[in-house]
């Protein structure tokens, strides 16, 4: 099973988004939060230049990155929490057998920061960022990176995530998708999933009858099928 992290385990697109919004201004360049708020999930150098019209990889955008990252982990940080279910959910799929992947857009010490916060790093061993990809989400190389250190074949795989472009990037490296709605985009955002949800908490509930549940399933028959 791969999972995103950022609005699918834990709650922390909006301050993705603040922290955007704010390092934007430290450099006189108004962007609006609702156009930020909806390009979190995609990686960093997609949301630049579709909000502000910057090259993340220009001198300017560089500096934009870095001072998001300094307020996010200032101001942001210390307060996120994983959602409810999500700690409970790692931990059934896990005693079932599943190998549990990360394919987060976000950077790989900001990743590791949030599953510490949140209750999570023990359970999630096997880690895929931003650095391990030359392009993020929605393109597939994130998604198909965590396939890879997980070693199975992508009909035996199942990512979750929160946005559409978690959706586009697992449709694209080949594997099913169950969308979330906590992260904030709602059913009809979600078109391409096999499954949606309204987050751990909800997915729980109705494991043994979820996609996840039956892939769980397959796991432990003796067949494997």
């Amino acid at each position: 099973m791969i999972l995103d992290v950022d609005g699918t385990l834990v709650d922390s697109n909006d301050a993705h988004a603040q922290a955007c919004v704010g390092a934007f201004a430290g450099h006189r360049i108004t962007v609006p939060f609702d156009a930020v708020r909806r390009a979190i999930g995609m990686g960093g150098d997609k949301l630049m230049p579709i909000v502000a019209g910057i090259d993340a990889a220009s001198s300017l955008g560089e500096q934009i990155s870095a001072r998001r990252g300094e307020i996010f982990k200032r101001d942001f940080l210390p307060s996120i929490r994983a959602f409810p279910g999500a700690r409970e959910l790692l931990q059934r799929c896990a005693q079932h057998g599943l190998v549990l992947a990360i394919a987060s857009s976000a950077k790989e010490d900001e990743l590791h920061a949030l599953l510490d916060i949140a209750g999570l790093s023990d359970l999630l061993a096997l880690r895929t960022s931003s650095d391990d990809a030359e392009e993020s989400k929605p393109d597939p190389d994130i998604v198909a990176a965590a396939l890879k250190q997980t070693g199975c074949a992508p009909d035996r795989a199942v990512m979750i995530g929160d946005t559409p472009y978690d959706v586009e990037a697992a449709l694209r490296a080949g594997i099913r998708v169950v969308g979330f709605e906590c992260g904030g985009w709602k059913r009809e955002d979600l078109r391409g999933a096999i499954e949606v949800h309204a987050g751990p908490a909800a997915l729980l509930e109705r494991y043994d009858t979820s996609i996840v549940g039956r892939l769980a399933q397959q796991s432990t028959s003796p067949s494997g099928s």
